[in-house]
């Protein structure tokens, strides 16, 4: 029944909640005595984008809504081709940058805040043959670290509900791109009206904030100076989502992820009461699918 709970809350969010990240050592006084190299308490984390990125590191894999089917209607939205130049804000473990490099040959940026995910990112595109047509940096999506229009589009999947200043960050992704260039999100959309405890559990367990498509995300865009806006909202479910993400994988690649969690689970006790914590559920989640989709939303400068 965990097991099942916490696969259902993944293909509901695309995010595996806000775990503690703990790397161990032993150091070198007599009887090896283990030593935290690296600890991030939930008591002490204060912002929730913080654990979701360490977790997603430590991981070495990161989701979206949609699946690469979602992604490739993003690209065609975006007008993506191989002559452009691509910024990927949240690139994770770079599956879409490798993607984008690999199936349309254009140039790709991408940025992330952790440096281990810049280092998975890296080695994937070694792995994959296309290092030659990527670059990876660790950047804040609220400071991006280009110069103004740069980019004939600027794609992020899954980033921005985990960002407490979106407005900053959404004007940001405006700047560094080219006029007449795209900006196009895939982000997880509230589609009806959720019960309030079922929204506080989400931002609570997971750390994000999910908005409405025309009072929401599309506004964000809007707001950001963007014309030509569209949005096209997706209703899902726990299989489809399922389905979309192992197309995503290679089977170690999700093989590596549970050695890891159970690693954490039970190396940790931080990880242990927050697994208790986000099993003590509120009965809605159940019918979470009823309220929740995800959209794409993309303008033009």
């Amino acid at each position: 029944m965990h097991t099942t709970l916490f696969c259902y809350i993944d293909g509901l969010t695309s995010s595996w909640g806000r775990y503690i990240v703990m790397e161990v050592s032993f150091d070198s006084h007599p009887g090896g005595k283990m030593v935290s190299k690296k600890q991030s308490s939930l008591e002490k984390i204060s912002e929730p984008e913080n654990s979701y990125f360490e977790l997603q590191a430590y991981w070495g894999m990161t989701k979206h809504m949609g699946g690469l089917k979602a992604t490739r209607e993003l690209i065609e939205l975006c007008h993506i081709n191989q002559d452009k130049y691509v910024l990927v804000v949240g690139c994770g473990v770079g599956v879409t940058p490798c993607y984008l490099a690999k199936r349309y040959g254009c140039r790709v940026v991408g940025v992330d805040l952790s440096e281990k995910m810049i280092d998975r990112s890296n080695k994937r595109a070694k792995r994959e043959g296309v290092q030659d047509r990527l670059e990876f940096r660790v950047a804040d999506a609220k400071n991006l670290p280009f110069k103004d229009a740069t980019f004939d589009a600027v794609i992020c999947e899954s980033v921005n509900a985990f960002i407490e200043n979106k407005q900053r960050a959404a004007s940001d992704y405006v700047r560094v791109v080219k006029p007449g260039g795209y900006v196009g999100l895939n982000e997880v959309t509230w589609i009806k009206v959720a019960p309030p405890e079922l929204v506080e559990y989400l931002y609570r367990i997971m750390g994000a904030e999910f908005l409405t498509c025309n009072n929401g995300w599309k506004e964000l865009l809007e707001g950001s100076g963007l014309r030509e806006t569209i949005a096209i909202v997706y209703k899902t479910d726990a299989l489809s989502q399922w389905i979309s993400e192992v197309g995503q994988f290679e089977f170690l690649d999700f093989i590596r992820a549970w050695c890891r969690f159970l690693y954490l689970l039970i190396k940790s006790p931080a990880c242990r009461r927050f697994t208790k914590e986000a099993l003590t559920i509120p009965r809605s989640i159940f019918g979470l699918f009823k309220y929740f989709g995800y959209g794409l939303y993309v303008g033009r400068k």
